[in-house]
């Protein structure tokens, strides 16, 4: 997600890698589960999410859809899809009314990346911490790497710089459409071939990425 920002109004001015330290801790956060009742519509699901929450899930995109636990919505300038809202204020679908999150072993990258967040310059990306973000008090020192949580983390950061200049393209295309019915169908063809087409559980994410 584009994001227009301040680092230095936001974050504490430094960059970091996985192998880095960062005083994120929270204790496993004790059930107080404020950022998954604040999410509103932000976030947003990248095509490895997807795959994630249809393995752990056993379903598939549609019925994500169809059963209201994902929406679609523009973002960035493209259709994209994000975790479903309650609409009764109690934050994401998926928070089970303890505070717990009920996919927390496949949940999405921006909720393991939280409060984190992701800077791309130079032709790569670093992380860096959000200051003013999660409430919770006396945080300790943890690495990235356990905090993400994410086998073969190399091979996923490598992805995620593939897709954002995939994303980013896609971007630049689209704004360059200014019929609408064409849009609508760059648009709709984009969500097709990254989420929409069902990927083979039983097979490796990333090899199929490569091969869309």
């Amino acid at each position: 997600m584009i994001r227009d920002i301040n680092m230095e109004e936001i974050s504490d001015g430094k960059r970091y890698r996985s192998a880095d330290m960062v005083k994120i801790g929270c204790a496993e956060c004790k059930g107080c589960s404020e950022c998954c009742r604040l999410t509103d519509d932000t976030i947003i699901l990248d095509p490895y999410d997807i795959y994630e929450l249809c393995r752990g899930l056993n379903t598939t995109f549609d019925s994500l859809l169809n059963n209201s636990m994902i929406e679609l919505g523009i973002a960035d300038g493209l259709m994209l899809p994000h975790l479903k809202v309650d609409t009764d204020g109690h934050g994401c679908t998926f928070l089970s009314p303890e505070g717990r999150c009920t996919i927390h072993s496949f949940r999405p990258g921006f909720c393991r990346l939280y409060p984190l967040g992701r800077i791309y310059e130079n032709g790569s990306f670093s992380y860096f911490l959000q200051i003013n973000e999660c409430p919770y008090p006396n945080k300790t020192k943890v690495k990235i790497k356990k905090w993400l949580g994410i086998e073969n983390l190399s091979e996923y950061e490598a992805y995620i710089m593939k897709w954002h200049k995939i994303h980013a393209k896609a971007r630049e295309e689209a704004a360059l459409i200014h019929d609408h019915r064409e849009l609508s169908g760059y648009l709709a063809a984009f969500l097709r071939r990254y989420f929409q087409i069902p990927y083979d559980l039983t097979r490796p994410f990333h090899e199929q990425f490569t091969q869309r």
